[in-house]
């Protein structure tokens, strides 16, 4: 038989039970998320930080640049630049954010722990996310997209008939004579 060695095992505290059960996993992680909160309200960024911090990010996402604007991935990667630096507004498109300024307005939500900035356009009445400030810096969510710059019609000829009838070009040069139509006469055996 085997003898049982006591030196090797030896009984966990009341501690290191804890640590280990599933309940006090579950605990020690309701700790840091309530640790993580009362960090994020004490470091919210102040609306004028983040009005600030979003009209920088939008003359970045307004500058002229090599890619599609419209690119989904290319966006949501230069959001990461645009969160890390600060923007040179002489290389801005000027009629551009004079556009972006007439046809869009920004305003600053604030909730528990966190700000966020709408941009309100004709396309996004109730208003669009484009950044969002938590432990003390803001992070840009803003897409070319999302900005209204021109009001231009959606639709172009309005009024245009959908089932409008095919007008000929009279002065065409029309390849042909007049059609000789004269009634058909049959020659054959009459009585049959």
């Amino acid at each position: 038989m085997d003898q049982f060695n006591k030196d090797t095992y030896k009984q966990q505290t009341l501690i290191q039970q804890f640590f280990n059960s599933c309940m006090g996993k579950i605990v020690i992680l309701f700790g840091v998320i309530i640790i993580l909160y009362i960090v994020a309200l004490f470091t919210v960024p102040s609306a004028d930080e983040m009005l600030i911090e979003t009209r920088d990010n939008i003359h970045e996402c307004l500058q002229d640049n090599d890619s599609i604007k419209i690119d989904e991935i290319d966006e949501t990667i230069s959001n990461v630049s645009r969160t890390l630096l600060s923007a040179d507004t002489l290389a801005t498109n000027k009629e551009a954010y004079k556009a972006f300024r007439k046809y869009n307005r920004i305003e600053v939500y604030s909730h528990p722990g966190f700000r966020t900035v709408h941009v309100i356009n004709s396309f996004y009445p109730q208003g669009r996310r484009i950044s969002i400030g938590i432990f003390g810096i803001v992070i840009s969510t803003i897409h070319y997209k999302d900005l209204v710059l021109d009001l231009g019609a959606v639709r172009g000829d309005y009024g245009k008939q959908l089932n409008a009838p095919i007008i000929e070009d009279v002065d065409s040069d029309y390849v042909g004579g007049e059609l000789n139509v004269e009634p058909y006469h049959y020659e054959g055996d009459l009585e049959n």
